[in-house]
């Protein structure tokens, strides 16, 4: 019965049909641009949904045809950001077994993906944990994802050099992954994607800076220096209450 329904439907009402989906997707697409370049602005809290129609010319009614809310927003933000860097990754690396070249092309297209998208990557950067409940959860199930493989591929980095060079002091993974995910998402602060620096050239010094630490720093022994430093805790006040 289902079968012969769709059959039955004229090909020109299927076609009306896909393109109201694709000028849906089309206008809320603007509307999640704009509210990005807004978030990144003001920050998330300070953003009002009439904002939002003030610099996208759509009126409340229409945002809410949209989205049921500005929290809503903020997650279709997060979540087609990580969803579409993620599978773009997941793409660029299913041929390639070397763990250096997994890592080039996972620098790549994190910065060649945010510097096309920077105040996306700030909204990122500081509202991750303005979600709440299944929102957050969602959210943050892609970006644990995401982080695991960042730690894989500098697993298997270790695991390479250790063959190849005997056993060495190696850096704590966890350490090296959010050292890593710290340089480039840095980049929004001061990063012009029209500026002299090309992205290939940003890819480049990143992807080069982070390998002579993470591996180069593991084999020498004059940057075994953690036994000299100090273990006093410091503190920003000079007395305590």
């Amino acid at each position: 019965m289902v079968k012969e329904t769709i059959q039955a439907k004229p090909k020109s009402e299927i076609r009306i049909s896909k393109s109201e989906i694709s000028r849906y997707d089309q206008k809320l697409e603007f509307i999640l641009r704009n509210a990005a370049r807004i978030f990144a602005e003001k920050n998330y809290h300070s953003t009002t949904m009439r904002d939002i129609a003030r610099v996208t010319g759509v009126s409340l009614s229409g945002l809410y045809h949209y989205c049921k809310s500005k929290e809503e927003l903020l997650f279709l933000i997060q979540d087609n950001c990580f969803g579409r860097v993620l599978e773009r990754l997941e793409e660029r690396l299913r041929e390639v077994n070397d763990p250096l070249s997994k890592l080039r092309i996972f620098i790549d297209n994190h910065l060649s993906f945010f510097a096309a998208n920077m105040a996306e990557m700030k909204v990122l950067s500081h509202e991750a944990e303005s979600l709440a409940g299944d929102l957050h959860t969602h959210v943050s199930t892609k970006k644990d994802k995401y982080t695991k493989l960042a730690t894989k591929i500098l697993k298997e980095i270790q695991q390479k050099q250790a063959g190849t060079r005997g056993s060495t002091a190696q850096i704590d993974l966890t350490v090296a992954t959010y050292a890593l995910f710290g340089m480039m998402n840095w980049i929004y602060n001061w990063y012009d994607p029209r500026g002299k620096l090309k992205v290939s050239e940003l890819v480049d010094n990143v992807t080069r800076l982070f390998l002579r630490g993470f591996v180069a720093g593991s084999l020498t022994e004059e940057l075994d220096f953690a036994a000299k430093t100090t273990r006093e805790p410091m503190s920003v006040w000079r007395g305590s209450l």
